[in-house]
């Protein structure tokens, strides 16, 4: 929270920003963020676990209707609609999604009537650090919270990012929220609901922020090709669970490289390449060094106490999903 020297009071974490609270016009601020509905065709790659119809928050960051939000919002998404501060509803079509870092870009197809965001330095943000997490809706939908950690996440589905930034309490629409410092700077992007672990032993729910420095150095890359432009990183489709200290696999995408190679639920991974791997972050690191999408990772496993090493062949994961229908 502020020190003794700050200008400002001390913030009631859960409650509906003031203006006194920051040093911006702050419903213009609040008036950036945007509401989100997708549909998902039923045949599409993901629909089966992120579902068909998905809803969430974005924030428009360019004058020309260009809105940020995270990426399984949009993933193969063939309609998509916003709702600003007018409460109009205006289509849109997804620009870009970026598998590293968990961003999505949508394009509105008419006039939002909402002000853009300016970029802030989610370097410069802090342990204890007051933010707002705001969903579309005003001061109504924003609530003050407090970061409480910033450290590397790595997600099963073959996610990593260092300095993820961890706020409390939880926003009740998390998914992609804005997450906004006193100066009105958009900071991050709302991603995940997590109970977290603070001094103590207590588990308090919070909310799992990407940082928007991982957006700049990618963003003229996405508003141009629609991805990164390098090659991709190789994709296995393997769920992988950190369970007892020991790397199990929980799941493998239908038809994907893992199920492919006869990689089976319940194997345990204990290395990649000869090498032994200790944690998802070292695991999904282990097979990246290796190459580009279609390199093969020789997977040792520990398959009902015997240890077998299986070759899979990965893809890059963009070519298993449906492509955005431009308009």
């Amino acid at each position: 929270m502020p020190d003794r020297d700050s200008p400002f009071a001390p913030v009631r974490l859960g409650a509906h920003p003031r203006p006194e609270d920051v040093i911006c016009e702050l419903d213009d601020v609040l008036d950036s963020v945007v509401s989100l509905r997708s549909h998902i065709p039923d045949d599409a790659f993901t629909a089966g676990i992120l579902g068909t119809e998905r809803e969430g928050q974005g924030v428009v960051i360019g004058d020309d209707g260009i809105v940020l939000t995270i990426g399984y919002l949009v993933t193969e998404a063939e309609e998509i609609w916003l709702v600003g501060p007018t409460g109009a509803a205006v289509p849109a079509h997804v620009a870009a999604y970026d598998q590293e870092t968990g961003f999505g870009i949508v394009q509105a197809l008419g006039k939002l009537d909402a002000p853009k965001i300016r970029l802030g330095s989610s370097a410069g943000v802090k342990v204890g650090d007051p933010l707002i997490v705001a969903g579309e809706g005003g001061r109504e939908a924003a609530i003050n919270v407090q970061v409480i950690s910033k450290r590397e996440f790595a997600g099963s589905w073959e996610y990593v990012i260092a300095d993820a930034i961890f706020t409390a309490p939880s926003h009740p629409k998390w998914s992609g929220a804005a997450a906004i410092d006193r100066s009105g700077n958009l900071v991050g992007i709302g991603s995940l609901y997590i109970q977290q672990a603070v001094p103590g032993d207590e588990q308090i729910d919070g909310n799992m922020i990407v940082p928007i420095d991982l957006l700049k150095p990618v963003i003229n890359d996405l508003l141009t090709y629609g991805r990164p432009n390098r090659p991709p990183r190789p994709w296995l489709g393997m769920t992988t669970a950190e369970a007892d200290e020991k790397l199990v696999v929980a799941g493998l995408a239908k038809g994907g490289p893992a199920q492919r190679a006869g990689v089976e639920p319940g194997d345990i991974v204990v290395g990649v390449d000869g090498e032994p791997v200790v944690g998802l972050a070292h695991l999904f690191r282990s097979v990246w060094a290796l190459g580009d999408a279609g390199t093969v990772i020789p997977l040792v496993l520990n398959r009902d106490g015997r240890a077998v090493t299986v070759p899979v062949t990965s893809a890059a994961r963009d070519d298993f999903l449906k492509k955005p229908r431009r308009h």
